[in-house]
This record gives C-alpha cells, sequence and structure tokens, in this order.
C-alpha cells in the first residue's frame, strides 16, 4: 500500500531529478521553444517540497493536490498548468484515502492524465509529455520500474515526430529531430516512483 510518505518520497524524488536535469531540459527546450523548461520546472518543484515540508498534508490525495496547486502558481508557461492539472487530478481522484493500492493509484494517475489531455487538446502522436505519460500509466499494471520504461521509451519516440502542439509546432517540420522536452520531464516524474519505492 501506498501512504502520504511514499508520494512525498516522490515528489521529493523528482525535484532532485529535475534539479539534476534542469540544464538537460533547457538545452531540449532551446531549439524549439523558450528555453526555460528545465528553470521553470526546477524553481517549481523546489516550491512544492519547501511546501510539504511546511504544511505536512496526510493523506496520499492531499499531498498530490498541494504538489499540483504550487506549480500551477509557479511555473511558467503551459509546464505548470499541465503537471499542476496532472497532479491535482490524480490527487483528486485517490480521495481521502489514507492508504491506496498499486491499482487504485493507476487509475487516478490514468485520470490526472485525461485531464491534461483534455486541457491541452494533444494526444499521444503529437510530440508532448502525453507521448512519456501514457505509455507509463499503460504499463504501471506491471509495476514502477515497467512505467518508468514505457515514459522513457516515450520521450525518445518523440524525436522524429512533428510537433502538433505547444511551442514547438510552430516550426512545423523543423521541430522533427527534436526530443520533447516535456516528454522528458515526464519520464524524469515516472522514474521518480522507482526512486520513491526503493527507499
Amino acid at each position: 500500500m501506498l501512504d502520504a510518505d511514499f508520494f512525498r518520497r516522490w515528489m521529493t524524488a523528482t525535484a532532485a531529478s529535475v534539479d539534476r536535469e534542469a540544464e538537460n531540459l533547457t538545452a531540449l527546450d532551446s531549439p524549439i521553444g523558450d528555453a526555460d523548461h528545465g528553470s521553470n520546472l526546477q524553481r517549481g518543484f523546489a516550491a512544492v517540497t519547501a511546501a510539504l515540508e511546511k504544511e505536512q498534508p496526510q493523506t496520499p490525495g492531499a499531498v498530490l493536490i498541494l504538489a499540483g496547486r504550487q506549480l500551477i502558481s509557479t511555473v511558467g508557461g503551459a509546464s505548470g498548468p499541465l503537471y499542476g492539472t496532472l497532479l491535482r487530478r490524480t490527487g483528486k481522484a485517490l480521495g481521502d484515502a489514507a492508504e491506496v493500492g498499486a491499482e487504485q493509484f493507476a487509475e487516478a494517475l490514468r485520470t490526472g492524465v485525461d485531464a491534461v489531455m483534455a486541457l491541452g487538446g494533444a494526444a499521444p502522436g503529437d510530440a508532448t509529455m502525453l507521448d512519456a505519460l501514457v505509455p507509463a500509466v499503460e504499463a504501471l499494471g506491471d509495476g514502477f520500474a515497467a512505467a518508468a520504461t514505457a515514459a522513457r521509451e516515450g520521450a525518445v519516440a518523440t524525436t522524429p515526430m512533428q510537433a502538433r502542439k505547444g511551442r514547438a509546432s510552430y516550426l512545423g517540420e523543423r521541430s522533427i529531430g527534436h526530443q520533447d522536452p516535456g516528454a522528458t520531464s515526464s519520464a524524469l516524474l515516472v522514474q521518480a516512483l522507482v526512486e520513491a519505492s526503493d527507499e
């Protein structure tokens, strides 16, 4: 069973990972976006970590709702609303339970991913974060490691795609050959589940 501590560890592990990979994320964003994806997420997840330490939410759902709220209020561009929606909707789907099972978490995360799809109007194959998140959710039934692998492979698979949503879509065919930074950071988020469960 997964409790509030697990979800706190997930957010902390994501923050550490984003910190490590911030320059890489910004380098990916540079040719096709505003060159700020890494620094924006770094700021957002630092705010999440600080808020979780201060407020100490007691349920998995409350942890994710607080994290989502922080991302929406501190991250610029599209990333804040998209990541914030993902976590908030996942948190709301978990409800007030003190502990949740892996299956319940997978269903809640699917609800969050669906909300991201609705908000951004994107679908898998558009070279967005969904190309990492959708395969991850589908693989989650086989465990966190399988989901992390699926997300990583999904992110790499955006390289030959032409972006159809977000800033990169303005470049048309020139977006081909660039790995999507949002899919890459989403893979970090999923990989952090593995790190949180190992502790």
